[in-house]
């Protein structure tokens, strides 16, 4: 029970610190607003446009790709804290989830989510598409 307390003490102290200097700077800080204070500022670029713009699909589809494989890639530190304590059996499934893993992978390659740019695919052309006129060159 004597440890709960003191973890209870260390994290009222955290709070009420970073409380205290909140609201100090708030007090004591000067207070001279300009338009340029209170502009957005992103990244040293003024902002373009409206902040309501809509984005691709692609771009939330390559958010969410990228959590669930930044997930599943947290799964291998635990395996790899107990690797010597699991043996064989821990090895062959440590493969199977990378397996599944990289497939996953392949699969969102194939079907496009991670490409951003425009669409600049070429399809093959086939042999009697390609030489219509008799030319040796593809139309």
């Amino acid at each position: 029970m004597q440890s709960w307390i003191s973890i209870l003490m260390l994290f009222g102290v955290a709070v009420g610190f970073g409380a205290f200097t909140v609201f100090a700077s708030q007090w004591l800080g000067p207070h001279r607003p300009t338009p340029e204070k209170l502009a957005p500022y992103e990244c040293g670029v003024p902002p373009v446009g409206d902040a309501r713009e809509r984005l691709s699909v692609k771009f939330y589809l390559v958010a969410m790709v990228f959590l669930l494989f930044d997930i599943e890639v947290a799964f291998l530190y635990p395996w790899a804290m107990g690797l010597r304590d699991l043996g064989w059996t821990g090895y062959v499934q440590v493969v199977l989830f990378t397996a599944v893993l990289a497939a996953g992978y392949v699969y969102i390659w194939r079907k496009g989510i991670l490409d951003w740019g425009p669409q600049a695919r070429r399809r093959p052309v086939s042999a009697v598409q390609g030489y219509r006129d008799g030319s040796r060159t593809a139309a």
